[in-house]
């Protein structure tokens, strides 16, 4: 089966997918996605229209009392954690680059909760900048089942897909594996009896389905 004939039944399969969280600028994109970690992107989604109401600047959240903050985000997981990373951005932002979320790999990676997978979102959905492709948990799942990599570490992934796909592609691709893991190719058990891709899927590493 070759990528290319798989990314077109998910693309007819998945026509309306997008991108999951819901934000209108670049800073509640970069709180949204530290907040999304570990986390259903619904209750991330219903969580921050009040947030975002509330702290409205990178001031605004550099400035927050920790307790208060951990308490408004209190719904997703590890909100302490996260509540200190989401500070100590920040402070970063307001000390190092204006207030303003910075447009680059290299200075998104030095933000507290912000590795490459959350980079490459606020880079793609905020900027318009596609350098790689995000991998998630669905990512990895999704596309070690239909055989385009035998790697588990995000970055060898990333790099193996980026192979595989023509840059065009790299923003919808984790989309569309994202909508795919959460609709058919599950887990811990595919439904592989309604899947699209049951014709030419080689199912590499599955041992049960429904």
């Amino acid at each position: 089966m070759q990528p290319q004939d798989a990314l077109k039944f998910l693309k007819k399969e998945y026509p309306k997918t997008k991108y999951y969280l819901n934000f209108s600028n670049p800073l509640e994109l970069l709180v949204a996605a530290i907040m999304s970690a570990q986390a259903r992107d619904a209750v991330v989604n219903a969580t921050t229209p009040n947030l975002f109401k509330k702290y409205r600047t990178a001031k605004d959240y550099a400035n927050a009392d920790f307790s208060e903050l951990s308490n408004d985000i209190n719904a997703v997981n590890f909100p302490v954690p996260k509540a200190k990373n989401i500070i100590a951005a920040c402070k970063i932002l307001v000390e190092k680059h204006g207030g303003k979320v910075p447009a680059s790999m290299e200075e998104l990676i030095e933000l507290p909760g912000v590795g490459r997978k959350t980079a490459n979102a606020i880079m793609q959905n905020a900027f318009g900048r596609t350098e790689g492709v995000v991998v998630d948990t669905h990512v990895i799942r999704v596309s070690y089942r239909l055989g385009w990599t035998k790697q588990t570490n995000p970055e060898k992934i990333e790099r193996e897909l980026m192979q595989l796909f023509p840059k065009k592609e790299w923003k919808k691709l984790p989309h569309l594996l994202k909508d795919h893991g959460r609709a058919v190719c599950r887990a811990p058990m595919p439904v592989c009896s309604r899947c699209t891709l049951g014709k030419i899927c080689p199912r590499q590493g599955v041992t049960k389905s429904l």
